[in-house]
């Protein structure tokens, strides 16, 4: 979304800050930035806004943290107390620093993003924008578009809902850039996808993409994996080789789940970015290297910061120009578009005949949650077309393929076998079902979630990285 263009933000908007001719400015660059803008409503302190919230039911809320002390005296306690009654509104924390200390704090209370004074209206409006689309707002908010076409299939996506449509606009206006791109979104969603999207889209498409995968690669095998290697420096280095950054020279380098990489390596990344250079490992002499580099993560990068886990300092240039990707489950018109193309295209792979889904299997495939996204979708039809010779598919076909289905049910409990007995999951997987739905049904909003189930915030990031080093163990 840019100054100018067709779109439009609608519904009602609240404005917290003690600064009124601040929060007037504020309100009026995000205006100039739009063709139709939401109603603005300001409020001069933190209780001032406590009140309008409970006259009003907005839809965003942009409130600055040194206007909320009278809530609480500390941030996350007034933001958690702004967030506990903005009843699902979009929060955005604003403040004159862009300290990453501040941003955490608000963020860990709730608040969906952080913007930092003096606010641009453009900038804003696509940020606005972009989560909307990211949290699925139920309501009026979101992004109107103008007469042009709607776009079912563009470079590798296959979607024609308004979250793909803005994800198509956002690819598009971010390729020409030789900026860095952070992207990130849930497992299945296809930040490869988007990677490949950039770079076909760029000035860069002639040369080489180089992806290189972070969490594949064995530590001590990382570096000259990414930066090279010459003869001799490590065991098995029998001549020298180049690593992905200079195969990548002139093109494009994707790190693929970068939150994985050692912090010794991410600081010679870091030194990388900034000098535009690297040095092969067991070499002292720098090369110079011409890359764009994009990174992508299913992770949450601001939770990794925290746990000292991510560099800010190396977020901060890998940061330059984000895409998220919505989840399957916030764009639920494409589900069918998908999986009819899928079998489409498994169908002819596999020379057979099949007519489509029926009413049925249509409503099924549209009513599920799809935690795997794109991917899970992608191999049910898959599986769909090998077991099955052809015809119309049915909900009963589809319920024989769901392997993943069979090994998820709601209650935690595997469906009976035959001699009469239930699998029960680990108790850790039945908490994390319940938390990770939870964290859904709020929209990705951390804070409400850890209120609706009675804990606190800390505890579903504590859990979630428990969980995922359970996961890898196994």
């Amino acid at each position: 979304m840019t100054a100018g263009s067709e779109t439009a933000l609608s519904g009602q908007l609240l404005l917290i800050d003690s600064d009124a001719d601040c929060a007037r400015r504020v309100g009026e660059t995000l205006s100039e930035a739009l063709l139709v803008s939401p109603e603005v409503t300001i409020a001069e302190s933190g209780r001032g806004g406590i009140e309008k919230l409970r006259q009003t039911r907005f839809d965003i809320i942009i409130a600055d943290l040194t206007s909320l002390v009278d809530l609480a005296p500390g941030i996350e306690d007034a933001m958690g107390r702004l967030v506990r009654l903005a009843d699902g509104a979009l929060v955005l924390a604003m403040a004159d620093s862009g300290s990453v200390s501040a941003a955490l704090g608000a963020m860990r209370a709730g608040a969906h993003d952080y913007v930092a004074k003096p606010v641009s209206g453009a900038a804003l409006a696509s940020r606005i924008g972009e989560l909307a689309q990211r949290h699925g707002r139920p309501r009026s908010l979101g992004c109107e578009s103008g007469p042009e076409a709607v776009v079912a299939d563009f470079a590798g996506f296959v979607g024609a809902s308004s979250a793909m449509q803005f994800l198509y606009e956002q690819i598009g206006r971010v390729a020409t850039s030789s900026a860095p791109v952070f992207i990130t979104g849930e497992s299945g969603t296809g930040k490869d996808v988007c990677a490949e999207a950039l770079h076909e889209k760029g000035p860069r498409s002639a040369r080489r993409f180089v992806a290189i995968n972070c969490a594949a690669i064995p530590r001590d095998l990382m570096e000259s994996e990414l930066f090279g290697v010459v003869r001799g420096a490590l065991t098995g280095a029998h001549e020298d080789r180049k690593g992905a950054a200079e195969l990548a020279d002139g093109g494009t380098l994707f790190l693929d789940e970068v939150g994985e990489m050692d912090l010794s390596l991410q600081s010679k990344l870091l030194r990388f970015l900034q000098t535009g250079t690297i040095s092969r490992v067991g070499e002292t002499s720098p090369r110079k290297v011409d890359v764009r580099v994009i990174c992508a993560t299913n992770r949450n990068p601001m939770q990794m910061i925290a746990e000292r886990k991510f560099r800010e300092d190396l977020f901060y240039r890998l940061h330059v120009l984000p895409v998220h990707l919505p989840p399957l489950r916030q764009r639920p018109s494409d589900i069918m578009v998908l999986a009819r193309h899928f079998l489409h295209r498994y169908a002819r792979e596999e020379h057979k005949s099949f007519a489509g889904f029926s009413p049925e299997a249509s409503q099924q495939l549209t009513a599920a949650d799809w935690p795997g996204n794109v991917r899970q979708l992608q191999n049910l039809v898959r599986r769909l077309v090998v077991m099955f010779d052809g015809g119309e598919i049915s909900a009963h076909m589809i319920a024989a393929a769901d392997i993943e289905a069979k090994t998820a049910a709601p209650s935690g409990v595997e469906a009976p076998r035959s001699e009469g007995r239930r699998s029960v999951l680990p108790m850790w997987r039945q908490e994390q079902r319940i938390i990770e739905d939870a964290v859904a049904a709020f929209g990705g909003n951390i804070s409400m979630a850890a209120a609706a189930l009675e804990i606190s915030p800390s505890t579903i990031y504590r859990k979630r990285q428990s969980w995922a080093e359970m996961q890898a163990a196994s």
